[in-house]
């Protein structure tokens, strides 16, 4: 399975070091199934720092996943509204597992969430209102052993601005 990183470097060996903490599923090396999504990332980063967009293709070997502590929260949307609260909130939990996947808590869907995480909405009515606008997914690899025997660089490819 091809996956993509949005990023404003070539990234050939890839770490779980260098992403912030407080992200839907903590420190890692993100990377997603769609390219569209990557493309905006790279875009994204590319605005803040002045660099150009870059998007970097992975072959991932979906077959070795089982070799690791994985979780899956795209068919269970209150564990993974729990999940990404406590991460954006510096909680530790994401440390258990060596890959993590589910939908992305985007500009768009972290206003809603923001209501559960500030209190003003309980989680009946924060789920009712979910509403992820376009596909999306993210798979985080938490552990270098995961990162390194899962993914190997396949190519990069610069974005216009």
């Amino acid at each position: 399975m091809i996956v993509y990183h949005g990023s404003t470097s070539i990234i050939k060996t890839p770490d779980v070091n260098h992403s912030k903490r407080f992200l839907d599923f903590g420190q890692g090396f993100y990377v997603t199934s769609y390219r569209k999504q990557a493309e905006r990332w790279a875009r994204r980063k590319s605005l803040r720092n002045g660099n150009r967009p870059i998007l970097n293709s992975f072959e991932m070997e979906t077959c070795d996943l089982e070799k690791f502590i994985f979780l899956n929260l795209h068919d269970n949307l209150s564990a993974w509204l729990d999940f990404v609260c406590a991460c954006r909130k510096g909680g530790s939990d994401y440390c258990k597992y060596d890959v993590i996947s589910g939908p992305v808590a985007d500009d768009d869907v972290f206003k809603t969430v923001d209501m559960f995480f500030r209190g003003l909405w309980d989680k009946e009515k924060t789920l009712s209102e979910l509403r992820f606008s376009e596909p999306n997914d993210q798979y985080c690899f938490v552990s270098q052993e995961a990162l390194t025997t899962i993914l190997s660089f396949k190519d990069y490819k610069a974005l216009d601005v």
